[in-house]
């Protein structure tokens, strides 16, 4: 099933012929899909934009015949490269370490790195695209690019970590520059490993250099709100797009998957908002607090003791605790906020959902939702807030802490905070406006693809074939 339908137009090989926009669209993907037919998660991710991009291609052929298209899906310049290191027994250790610079013509190159063991090229070209468009919709001037290692750091030691991530920072800091690239955080890589990273960065380069790294501690040029940004951000996505139906999170009943980062601060932005969040997870399963999950107790077990989600039963008996995480969306809900990872809500979780009465989705992790979910949602009118636009709040910050370091100043918790819930309308509404223009009102996933596109799309023909 299509997650863009037009009037006008169809994505279908049957009905497109090979000059149409359909047509240009469909041999676009069929060539990345053939060129490496193995970055499944990738495909994914260029079949929601192209599937959007229809329309626009009607109305602007430019697009088409300066094959925009073409090189927005290949990247600018990817980088692999081997990550040595010794563990606590004296073994050495060989992993990959990958950065993917896809475009920059709005901006550096920037997106996080992630730490994981699923980690391969794909994993980190879907990022990667995807942070192309992210960025556009936060109206800062900033690329899209991503990187990452098949690293885990689950059960390392510090030492382990500090030995893992100044090895790949020996290679990763010849790409990278405050004015060329620069990364962040992502899954598996918070405060120490940038920290780790950011040390190893000054020992090579020379000098301090605060803008080459985000989400630095705030003893070396991080930034206030920048942990608490993309979770807050998600919600006030969210929290836009219900008051548009003259909802709000005040009494709604929410599932929010993970406990990193985003899925935390996605849960204490909904409390403050009068939400009743009953449950969240890690990757060993979900926890079910149907009084209110205690957020005190989920920020000690996972921020400061670093223990998995099963710990909470213990301290909050009348909870229960279930292995595997695929049941969480079987909860009755209002409001789901997927926080986790790529993928995590299918067809079966969303036919469930939408039998047990949700009324809206936010998307809080990268591509958290399969096509085929996206797509049952929207022919179902449950709202949803895409990734593309619901997720942008980390890097919204991320850019604001580049800018108060290339200032040599620091904001306030609530200044940043509030040019962060800014951003966040701002780009609800420009994918409202999107969404209107093309012929899909209230198709926020259309409206949010479409956005971003054409503020990269306009940049990269003013630049010439580049």
């Amino acid at each position: 099933m299509s997650i863009f339908t037009s009037p006008s137009s169809t994505t279908s090989t049957t009905t497109a012929t090979p000059d149409s926009a359909a047509g240009y669209v469909q041999r676009i993907y069929s060539e990345v899909q053939q060129r490496d037919p193995q970055e499944h998660e990738f495909h994914q991710a260029v079949k929601e934009i192209l599937d959007c991009l229809v329309p626009v291609l009607e109305r602007h052929s430019k697009y088409m015949q300066q094959g925009i298209l073409e090189r927005l899906v290949e990247p600018e310049r990817t980088i692999s490269f081997r990550v040595p290191w010794v563990d606590d027994s004296g073994t050495t250790r060989v992993n990959r370490g990958f950065r993917v610079q896809f475009n920059s013509a709005i901006g550096p190159y920037k997106g996080g790195l992630r730490f994981h063991p699923s980690v391969y090229l794909g994993i980190i070209k879907f990022l990667g695209f995807e942070q192309i468009f992210k960025n556009s919709l936060t109206g800062l001037p900033l690329g899209g690019g991503k990187g990452g290692s098949d690293f885990d750091p689950k059960d390392k030691s510090d030492q382990e970590i500090m030995r893992f991530t100044q090895s790949f920072m020996t290679e990763l800091y010849r790409h990278i520059g405050t004015d060329t690239d620069v990364p962040a955080g992502d899954i598996g890589v918070g405060a120490r490993e940038i920290g780790y990273m950011f040390g190893q960065y000054k020992r090579i380069h020379g000098g301090h250099a605060a803008g080459i790294l985000t989400g630095k501690g705030l003893l070396y040029g991080g930034s206030l709100a920048r942990k608490e940004a993309t979770g807050y951000g998600c919600v006030y996505f969210v929290q836009e797009m219900l008051g548009a139906q003259g909802m709000s999170f005040k009494d709604s009943r929410v599932v929010v998957s993970g406990s990193g980062n985003v899925s935390i601060y996605a849960i204490e932005k909904a409390q403050q908002l009068g939400a009743l969040v009953v449950a969240c997870s890690d990757s060993g399963g979900y926890i079910h607090d149907p009084q209110g999950i205690n957020l005190d107790t989920v920020k000690r077990l996972k921020e400061v003791e670093r223990l998995r989600i099963s710990e909470y039963v213990k301290e909050h008996p009348h909870a229960e605790y279930i292995e595997g995480c695929d049941g969480i969306w079987s909860l009755p809900c209002d409001i789901a906020l997927p926080c986790a990872t790529q993928n995590e809500l299918d067809l079966a979780s969303a036919q469930t959902l939408i039998l047990n009465g949700v009324k809206a989705i936010g998307e809080g992790a990268n591509m958290p939702s399969t096509l085929e979910a996206i797509g049952l949602f929207l022919e179902n009118d449950v709202l949803f807030a895409p990734a593309k636009a619901a997720n942008a709040g980390g890097v919204a910050v991320s850019g604001l802490e580049m800018t108060q370091n290339s200032m040599r100043l620091a904001w306030s918790f609530d200044e940043v905070d509030q040019k962060l819930h800014q951003i966040m309308s701002s780009i609800y509404r420009s994918a409202v406006d999107a969404a209107d223009e093309y012929g899909v009102p209230g198709n926020l996933v259309a409206g949010a693809n479409i956005a971003g596109f054409l503020k990269v799309a306009d940049a990269m023909l003013a630049q010439g074939i580049v």
